[in-house]
């Protein structure tokens, strides 16, 4: 009887086993392009999708409390790839109804996993579209929001170790649209559609259509396109927004004293972009048409300090001209002289020069006058900027070995370093209401501050020397070189870069 008992209780549970096999099966089917479906996370509402063979289009519906924070709920359809990937539709939501923020994704993701690594497209209800992505498996998700709403098309793009995406406003073929997040999508990944909306106790439906899904050349196979991206991070929720994305190369962007607009160097010019606008308009700077990324505006926003490299021997000297555009004034009269910082009461510039081979650091009237020198440590100085209450002028240096940040007073006496790590940390800015410093972090092996790196925003309370990692991005040079906080202390404006590489169009 125990043999009969067990081998009845076996035949049992491999029925179930059989049958919750079946199950499975029965709700992950192939649909179109993908290999099967299946809900993420915990949803109260399975989720279902939909394939019309005629028209190429996928209808899915999908419930979930939201795809956010530390862990995501959502109906996915999906297929395994490796390598690079490119995913484009068209994306439209069935009705106007619900939450605004109930979201229609393209998704690269790691493993199905609630709080797996993934990067995502999402394109809300509302009109807004993001890259939103979680780098680390458990970590908060980070979006960068698009300064296009309501694309009609939309794509992610996975490119060796990074992720960008490309919208377009019309059924077009989609631009560039920013990101280039390094996302560590390791061997075999999913890629596919996904629909949460947003509240667990609804279902929301959205259609996919003109679907495409592509894998191109390995990377390396077409010659990098370098794209700049002008943005702006919320210190308190750490969104990045993309201002102004353009081809080619610009840097450093200052916020103006009253919050209108940005200005950046380009080509050796000074631009200006007003807030909300696509269309930056060149500074009238006169002669000094060799503009370097060393710019910034007066405490009373009537001038603007610039470096230039257009006169004498070529060497940057340090001029200032009208905020309208202008002739430039001639300050320094050694060079190379690179401005960095200006006292809150006006009167004074500092600057970095290379003086018998050192770079040091220098402090100058504002109406001209002798440089007085400031540092005089081996290793180079650089960075100089005067705190708001003009108390300590912050720079940093790599006297100890590898560059760390560092405060002194305005006369350069009781020179103090302000933390210790083994990184290299660069550019300190602090915030316009004394708060905060922002600076720009390198790892322990990177020397100098190149461009096209991997690098880190960090972001410090002066109150208790805290540090929190504010944005991770491609960049370096020219990400961050100059003040650039807004007037309210609760935004910065940096420059991020894509090397997108080069795709012959299909046939």
């Amino acid at each position: 009887m125990r043999s009969l008992r067990a081998f009845t209780m076996v035949a049992i549970v491999s029925c179930i086993v059989i049958l919750m096999g079946s199950r499975a099966s029965a709700q992950s089917p192939a649909v179109g392009v993908f290999e099967g479906h299946s809900d993420v996370g915990t949803v109260l509402h399975p989720g279902s999708v939909e394939y019309d063979v005629s028209k190429g289009a996928y209808t899915i519906s999908g419930s979930g409390e939201n795809m956010w924070l530390a862990t995501d709920a959502f109906q996915f359809v999906w297929k395994k790839v490796s390598g690079d990937v490119n995913l484009t539709a068209d994306i439209s939501f069935l009705n106007k109804t619900g939450n605004e923020h109930k979201k229609a994704v393209l998704i690269l993701r790691q493993n199905l996993d609630a709080d797996s690594v993934y990067a995502d497209v999402a394109l809300h209800a509302s009109g807004l579209t993001s890259l939103q992505f979680r780098d680390e498996k458990g970590a908060l998700t980070r979006e960068v929001q698009s300064n296009l709403s309501a694309p009609k098309r939309l794509r992610i793009a996975k490119r060796g170790d990074y992720v960008y995406m490309s919208l377009s406003a019309e059924a077009g073929e989609p631009r560039v649209a920013g990101g280039w997040l390094r996302i560590p999508l390791q061997g075999t990944f999913y890629v596919g559609l996904g629909v949460c909306s947003h509240d667990k106790d609804v279902v929301e439906k959205a259609v996919f259509s003109n679907v495409e899904l592509t894998q191109p050349p390995a990377t390396g196979a077409g010659k990098p396109v370098l794209y700049s991206t002008l943005e702006t991070i919320e210190i308190d929720s750490a969104d990045r927004r993309v201002a102004y994305l353009a081809q080619g190369r610009f840097e450093a962007p200052n916020w103006t004293r009253d919050g209108s607009a940005f200005l950046f160097n380009r080509e050796g010019r000074i631009e200006r972009l007003a807030v909300g606008s696509d269309k930056p308009v060149k500074i009238d700077t006169g002669f000094a048409i060799r503009c370097n990324n060393d710019h910034g505006i007066s405490p009373d926003a009537t001038e603007i300090a610039i470096s230039d490299n257009s006169q004498g021997d070529h060497e940057s000297q340090v001029y200032i001209v009208p905020i309208a555009g202008g002739t430039p004034r001639r300050i320094t009269q050694k060079s190379p002289s690179y401005w960095h910082g200006w006292s809150p009461d006006g009167k004074t510039l500092a600057f970095v020069g290379q003086r018998n081979g050192d770079f040091d650091i220098y402090a100058i009237p504002a109406a001209g006058g002798e440089e007085t020198r400031l540092t005089t440590a081996k290793g180079l100085d650089d960075g100089p900027e005067y705190s708001p209450d003009g108390k300590y002028i912050y720079f940093n240096s790599e006297r100890t070995g590898h560059m760390q940040i560092w405060r002194m007073k305005p006369d350069g006496s009781e020179q103090e370093q302000v933390f210790s790590d083994d990184l290299n940390n660069w550019f300190p800015h602090i915030s316009p209401d004394g708060k905060w410093m922002v600076f720009l972090t390198y790892g322990a092996d990177v020397t100098g501050h190149p461009e096209n790196k991997d690098v880190m925003l960090r972001l410090m309370s002066l109150a208790d020397i805290k540090i929190t990692v504010l944005a991770k991005l491609f960049g370096g040079q020219g990400t961050i070189n100059v003040p650039s906080w807004s007037p309210d202390s609760t935004q910065l404006a940096f420059v991020s870069y894509m090397l997108v590489p080069e795709e012959k169009p299909s046939k």
